[in-house]
């Protein structure tokens, strides 16, 4: 006679074929929480969230009244997130592996697609945060400059500029998190994400050769292009090509990489 174990309702466990993972909504909160769990992680988002207005004080301050715009402002603040949010995306990945947690994460939810996923998601969220940060502490720096200083004031900055920037910040953000799931150590992704896309820069400047390559896989050209506005669809095109290249190619290698590696606790 077979037993049947039975639950304290009665019913028979369910198999492992009918067991429901953890609810999505769960993995992205976990990840939004590991995103300050460190210290790294918290002096990273700190530094991102006090930085900007910091920069529209001091530009305030010191700035000439007649570059006191809204466009000025939205270029200054986006600077320091632009260098800072990639390592940020970085250690979303690396710290599950430098930290020896993978296992933890990787045993409660063995569908690794699906921390990835969750990763992803948490990371874009907080580039979403940052952007909104960015414009609204613009919008703070003009009107101080207006009142303040007797700035120029103006508001001019079109829906597709707001885009752009978006682009810009977003770009460099999946473009760290790619690497961070290429390398899965933080040190050398942070390296290689600094100083890959700058030596491909001077490669595509000096050779000759390289130079059209250069138009449409170079990532520093493509976002640089961006801060002109109003770009044509062959423009846009090339962006896209450089976001394939950096971005689209590194991540989808860096998936398989994390799909596949043994995950060790110490």
């Amino acid at each position: 006679m077979t037993t049947h174990h039975l639950t304290d309702a009665g019913r028979p466990p369910a198999s492992a074929a009918e067991r429901t993972g953890i609810p999505f909504g769960r993995l992205l909160r976990t990840e939004l929480r590991k995103l300050r769990d460190t210290r790294a992680g918290r002096w990273l988002l700190v530094a991102i969230l006090a930085v900007t207005p910091v920069i529209v004080a001091v530009m305030v301050v010191t700035a000439d009244p007649g570059d006191l715009t809204y466009e000025d402002f939205v270029n200054v603040t986006q600077t320091p997130q632009k260098l800072l949010l990639p390592v940020v995306g970085i250690l979303t990945v690396t710290t599950e592996w430098s930290q020896r947690t993978g296992l933890v994460t990787f045993t409660l939810e063995p569908d690794r697609r699906r921390v990835l996923l969750a990763k992803a998601c948490a990371t874009l969220l907080l580039g979403v945060l940052v952007l909104a940060v960015t414009f609204l502490s613009a919008a703070a720096g003009n009107l101080l400059g207006a009142a303040l200083r007797d700035g120029d004031g103006s508001w001019a900055f079109g829906a597709g500029s707001y885009l752009d920037i978006a682009v810009v910040l977003l770009s460099g953000l999946m473009m760290g998190f790619a690497f961070g799931m290429l390398l899965l150590v933080s040190a050398p992704a942070i390296v290689a994400f600094f100083v890959l896309p700058n030596l491909s820069s001077v490669l595509f400047n000096q050779v000759p050769a390289a130079e059209e390559a250069g138009s449409w896989v170079d990532f520093n050209l493509a976002l640089s292009e961006l801060y002109d506005h109003g770009l044509t669809a062959g423009e846009w095109l090339r962006v896209l090509t450089a976001d394939l290249v950096w971005v689209v190619l590194p991540a989808a290698a860096g998936a398989l990489r994390v799909l596949r590696s043994e995950v060790k606790s110490g």
